[in-house]
């Protein structure tokens, strides 16, 4: 059993002195402690209020039952993202009473070397074949300024860059997963000064991914990549069924103030399809 942050903000209160109304301590938490007797109740006005007569005691259970060497600390540990299962255990004798992210960050990959500073130390970014780079410390990640960050949806796409190079020749791309999902990349999006290009499925799901989870945080930045051949591919590979079952999710062209991605929705509608972008890799 578990103690969260609401309980502990209450056995809190409790240990300051205050009383908390009877109603409030139902958990089978403060049901064990009332029938262990470290906490009491007593009528007060026309209800109950559960108090604490001996701090020490509840301190000492605490420790004893739940392995919480000290509530305080214990409390800002589960309102810190920021603290490791070593503080939780030197706070709490249970490193997983709460849950906390071991790994953070996202992947990046590329088919030509990036300059880039991590820490405030110059390294180059190779993309070797057959590997991945995972950025864990994003928050100290800076890429050259020239680069265009390039955020890809689907694994396979991410996987096989080098073979969609004919389509990235007029910039310098950094290819960021979007999974493992997280706000990580999007915070350290909003961070630096890079412009952002996304790289998804063609059709209306992808846009969506694009306006609500990039667009509305980076701005002008931000834009939609679309091959030049785009209705050439639309027509020879365009998925009806996908797009079907996408249209009550459909994005109305009037809705994007970017002229190119309204004509990509009309494109759409023309043709009755839409486009899955692994078709891109050669």
């Amino acid at each position: 059993m578990k103690i969260g942050l609401s309980i502990a903000e209450r056995l809190q209160k409790l240990l300051s002195g205050e009383e908390i109304p009877a109603s409030k301590c139902k958990n089978s938490i403060f049901r064990q402690m009332l029938q262990d007797e470290v906490l009491f109740q007593k009528r007060k006005g026309s209800g109950k209020v559960v108090f604490l007569p001996n701090p020490p005691a509840l301190r000492n259970y605490l420790k004893n039952k739940f392995g919480i060497n000290d509530l305080d600390k214990y409390i800002h540990s589960l309102k810190d993202d920021t603290v490791t299962r070593s503080q939780m255990v030197r706070f709490g004798s249970d490193s997983k009473s709460v849950y906390k992210r071991t790994f953070k960050g996202f992947l990046i990959n590329s088919y030509q070397p990036i300059p880039a500073i991590i820490n405030n130390k110059e390294i180059l970014i190779t993309g070797e074949p057959g590997t991945f780079t995972y950025i864990y410390d994003f928050e100290n990640f800076i890429p050259d300024t020239k680069v265009t960050v390039v955020g890809i949806e689907n694994a396979e796409n991410f996987r096989f860059i080098k073979k969609q190079k004919y389509l990235f020749g007029n910039i310098t791309p950094l290819f960021v997963s979007r999974y493992p999902q997280s706000k990580d990349l999007i915070n350290w999006l909003q961070n630096i000064q890079n412009n952002y290009s996304h790289y998804g499925d063609f059709d209306f799901e992808g846009i969506n991914i694009y306006l609500n989870e990039y667009k509305k945080y980076l701005g002008e930045r931000a834009n939609y990549f679309i091959p030049e051949n785009i209705e050439e591919l639309l027509q020879k590979f365009g998925n009806r069924d996908l797009y079907n079952k996408q249209y009550e999710r459909r994005t109305n062209p009037s809705s994007v103030d970017n002229h190119d991605l309204g004509e990509l929705i009309d494109l759409f509608h023309k043709y009755k399809k839409v486009l899955e972008q692994e078709v891109l890799i050669k």
